[in-house]
């Protein structure tokens, strides 16, 4: 497969696709998404609401061939599988079977041996024994890996969240892209106020903790700290953390639902519709979605890395600028 007119013309499929938030960072980023996968049913239908091309409700974990995916010819495969076995949130069991899925996406990825995939999962899936099995499953399919922990507020994510990337090329070499990673990296991350301005209303909000052993209480004067799966209000009991930004007054609440989506960087036009899919359902796929201005960030730092290569320019040279949208709501 070779990439020709590179404008809005390499083709790329999403698999484990969610709501959408890798694919419409890399749509943005200028590449032409084809086609998504998923199997879970209120992530479908919001996918279906906010982009014009298919997405397949399939189990990649069950599948016996691949020709439902070869068939799109694509040029990159982008993904990011279910990454609760890894997760700090998690249980941490790569025996529970989610874990699987990396495996998975790596077998499509040696079948198909597309030009370039990306893999994205938590932080933590460096240290299982699956990425173990995942990374030698690629290198012995012939890509060369980029791989790289970033945080996604030092790429206009306002919200301290730490997440793995693997950038492959089929017959590349190691690290080719990583000068293309580090290059535009903000200096400092980015707050929820500079990115939302004063359009939430409040100074400061809960984000119910993992464990009381940490603070609840934050400022939009600071990164969010990462959007999780779960949203819960102030429990009656709660006792102020040491390093809680401020008391617990009437005015401090819990960001909503949509709130938290603009932390994850989706568009106010992102259509999650409220009222076909429960709270619980929406905080979670909200939750899991790859950030929508992370993916954005990886997606021009491969795109450039693809015009630079075809036309002989020096990778350390290039600058392009990623672009800082605040969303009102």
């Amino acid at each position: 497969m070779l990439v020709q007119n590179l404008s809005n013309t390499l083709k790329t499929i999403d698999l484990f696709a969610g709501c959408g938030g890798f694919s419409l960072g890399f749509q943005n980023a200028g590449f032409d998404i084809i086609a998504a996968f998923d199997n879970w049913k209120p992530v479908i239908e919001v996918y279906r609401k906010n982009f014009q091309h298919p997405i397949y409700n399939c189990d990649l974990g069950k599948l016996d061939n691949y020709s439902l995916l070869q068939q799109f010819n694509p040029d990159i495969i982008i993904g990011g599988a279910p990454c609760q076995d890894f997760s700090s949130a998690g249980k941490r069991n790569e025996d529970l079977g989610r874990g699987d899925l990396s495996i998975s996406f790596a077998e499509i990825i040696a079948a198909i041996k597309p030009n370039y995939f990306v893999m994205e999962n938590v932080d933590r899936y460096t240290k299982s024994r699956k990425y173990t099995q995942v990374r030698n499953l690629l290198k012995i399919s012939g890509y060369g890996l980029t791989e790289a922990v970033i945080n996604a507020g030092l790429c206009g994510v306002p919200q301290n969240r730490k997440r793995y990337f693997c950038i492959g090329e089929f017959n590349g070499e190691d690290d080719s892209i990583i000068t293309y990673l580090r290059a535009n990296f903000a200096k400092n991350p980015i707050t929820v106020r500079e990115y939302l301005g004063d359009s939430l209303g409040i100074e400061f909000y809960y984000r119910h903790p993992r464990s009381y052993k940490r603070r609840a209480i934050f400022s939009i004067d600071e990164p969010s700290p990462t959007i999780r799966g779960v949203n819960r209000p102030i429990p009656k009991t709660y006792q102020l953390h040491h390093q809680d930004a401020a008391p617990i007054t009437q005015e401090i609440r819990p960001l909503t639902t949509i709130e938290r989506s603009y932390i994850q960087t989706f568009p106010d036009y992102f259509v999650f519709d409220r009222l076909n899919h429960s709270k619980t359902d929406l905080e979670q796929m909200i939750g899991n979605a790859v950030p929508v201005k992370l993916a954005e960030y990886v997606g021009r730092c491969l795109l450039s890395y693809i015009e630079d290569k075809n036309t002989c320019k020096n990778p350390a040279k290039n600058k392009f600028q990623p672009k800082q949208m605040c969303l009102g709501i």
